[in-house]
């Protein structure tokens, strides 16, 4: 009965390990020890599919008009976390990505009102089945389900307008190959720190409904990515 106990810890072990482990792979994630692996399933010239396992992550919410006075009080509350503010008072590594999940447009005028961002620190593999609780009221864990999400991946600075373009660019690429995608929200997604100037690395995430379309796509022997 003991090693049977001991057998299914040590199962769990590898099975967090593979949601959340080595760097190197992705080659973009590249500034953290851990990043959130992934299984990539097609690409087309517009668009890739993934698929991510369940995850563990920590979150705080942030009212603004604009992603960037958001996620600065965002950031700095879940860096808080990290950094010991948590029932442990232990510090965890940071990983990537970051994700900002942001409420999708649904009136012209939703530009111009505040809206909620959700903010995510990806935990590290050793906490996924533990998390520490924050000492914050104002985070909480977030349970990611098992999913598979359309992805763009572009450069530079991850701003309003440069996500806006980007997560325009998607929505319109799947609209128009007959996608089925969970349309009232999409995740802002990013790798870098805010000290790297150059060869920076942003997604935008969509989540697959149904089954994932690959027309005119490089069909992908299912490899995870670790």
């Amino acid at each position: 009965m003991i090693y049977l106990f001991g057998l299914i810890g040590f199962l769990l072990a590898l099975t967090a390990e593979s949601k959340v482990g080595n760097s190197s792979v992705p080659n973009f994630c590249s500034e953290t020890e851990e990043c959130l692996l992934f299984d990539q399933i097609c690409k087309t010239d517009e668009y890739e599919v993934r698929h991510y396992d369940a995850t563990k992550w920590v979150s705080t919410e942030e009212k603004s008009m604009f992603m960037e006075f958001a996620t600065m009080k965002a950031f700095r509350r879940l860096f808080e976390y990290i950094s010991g503010a948590n029932e442990n008072g232990e510090k965890i590594e940071m990983t990537a990505p970051v994700i900002i999940k942001i409420a999708e447009d649904k009136s012209p005028l939703l530009f111009w009102k505040p809206r909620i961002y959700t903010m995510s620190f990806l935990l590290p593999a050793k906490h996924q089945a533990n998390p520490p609780k924050p000492t914050d009221t104002k985070l909480f864990i977030t349970d990611m389900a098992d999913m598979k999400v359309y992805v763009l991946s572009y450069g530079g600075w991850m701003l309003s307008m440069t996500e806006k373009i980007n997560s325009n660019k998607l929505f319109s690429a799947l609209t128009s190959v007959g996608a089925e995608f969970q349309n009232d929200y999409r995740y802002a997604v990013g790798y870098n720190s805010p000290m790297k100037m150059f060869n920076r690395h942003n997604e935008v995430w969509y989540v697959v409904e149904d089954e994932p379309v690959c027309s005119s796509s490089e069909e992908l022997e299912l490899s995870p990515m670790a």
